[in-house]
């Protein structure tokens, strides 16, 4: 986190000491000699896209005019913005493509913020950045813009969004930057119109937003009606982050769908195929919601598609949905894994890492997040649980 602040230009001479950001930074020298489509990169490798990228974005005056703590956060997300194309590039049909880079790019960041100790809101902030930022380049093509707006304005700011792409396209030699910067100028329009153009979308309740981010086509203005049942608290965290010792402060009486506890019982290696264990957990999680019963999902579910899972099944039974995901630094964690009686393997800690995909607010009715480094676990209210 210290090292973005050091390295990020300021007034009044604005320089980019270029050298010494790759030398902190060992992902920036792996963009180093990655091939680009020299029809939209004509100006050489990732490596020489990233520098000009930055420069474009130091020299933009809207960027210089930011509180300090807005410029590092924007200087991290320009320097993070495709540091996943030495992992996805490929030769097709006599081109260079990096497809899915923005999305594994996501993934990446998180991982480089969380090793380097960034604050948790500002670390999803560039993640969301990242994932998000190729979105103004061709945005008013896209049907579903409206929600993606909307989930930036929660997750991050649109323009924030639009001013990393503007460097993103200054930063680069191709034929139709005049166009592509026309298209960012006109997803500033659309944003500003929505209201979202530098502030979240109020909606009328979590409810609303919960049911509004599940249902294409959705009115974000509609108050949809609260019919929710029960509620189901799903626990999203790396292994050895506290989510028993959570569970035990927060949630005593609640009943426990635990994958730990199933592997344990079934003697499933965690290593293994965990086909059967997520069958179990979603049979025991059945017979919570036929039965009304609120409960808790304890396992890893480290990425959206996991925990789309089980909060997809809970939306089926209308219930409620809190979402608490706890955190801890890679060497507490593994310090505490390494304590347990049958510690997960080095391995697979490493791949869950690979696929961290912190909750966002879209997903559940309510969101709490806690680093749990100190061992002091809050005591969070609980949300309507029957």
């Amino acid at each position: 986190m210290r090292a973005f602040e050091r390295l990020c230009p300021a007034g009044p001479g604005w320089v980019l000491d270029w050298a010494a950001v790759e030398r902190e930074f060992d992902w920036v020298r792996r963009l180093a000699g990655v091939p680009q489509d020299p029809l939209h990169h004509a100006e050489g490798d990732v490596l020489t896209h990233t520098r000009m990228a930055a420069e474009a974005l130091v020299a933009l005056p809207q960027w210089r005019d930011r509180p300090r703590d807005e410029q590092v956060r924007l200087f991290a997300a320009v320097l993070l913005h495709d540091v996943a194309k030495p992992d996805c590039t490929r030769h097709e049909d006599g081109r260079v493509t990096a497809h899915g880079h923005s999305r594994r790019g996501e993934l990446i960041a998180r991982r480089v913020l969380w090793e380097a100790g960034a604050p948790i809101e500002w670390r999803e902030h560039v993640a969301a950045l990242v994932r998000h930022h190729q979105v103004p380049f061709w945005a008013l093509e896209r049907p579903d813009l409206e929600q993606i707006a909307l989930r930036v304005s929660l997750v991050a700011r649109n323009d924030d969004l639009a001013l990393l792409a503007t460097a993103d396209i200054l930063g680069r030699v191709c034929a139709d930057a005049d166009t592509v910067l026309e298209n960012i100028g006109l997803f500033r329009e659309y944003c500003a119109d929505l209201g979202v153009l530098d502030r979240p979308w109020e909606f009328a309740s979590d409810h609303a937003r919960f049911v509004y981010f599940r249902t294409p086509g959705r009115d974000p203005r509609y108050a949809a009606f609260d019919d929710t049942r029960l509620t189901v608290t799903v626990l999203s965290g790396l292994p050895g982050v506290g989510k028993d010792t959570w569970l035990a402060a927060n949630r005593p009486e609640l009943p426990v769908v635990s994958l730990d506890e199933i592997r344990a019982r079934t003697g499933v290696d965690p290593a293994g195929d965990q086909r059967a264990v997520a069958a179990e957990a979603h049979e025991l999680a059945r017979g919570h919601l036929r039965a009304g019963r609120s409960f808790a999902w304890n396992a890893t579910n480290v990425s959206r598609q996991l925990r789309e899972l089980c909060i997809g099944l809970a939306a089926a039974y209308r219930a409620r949905v809190e979402v608490v995901a706890l955190e801890a630094p890679g060497a507490v964690l593994r310090a505490r894994n390494a304590a347990r009686a049958a510690p997960v393997p080095d391995a697979v800690i490493d791949r869950l890492i690979g696929r961290w995909e912190t909750p966002d607010v879209t997903e559940s009715h309510t969101l709490h997040r806690w680093d749990t480094n100190d061992r002091v676990l809050h005591v969070i209210p609980r949300s309507r649980v029957a």
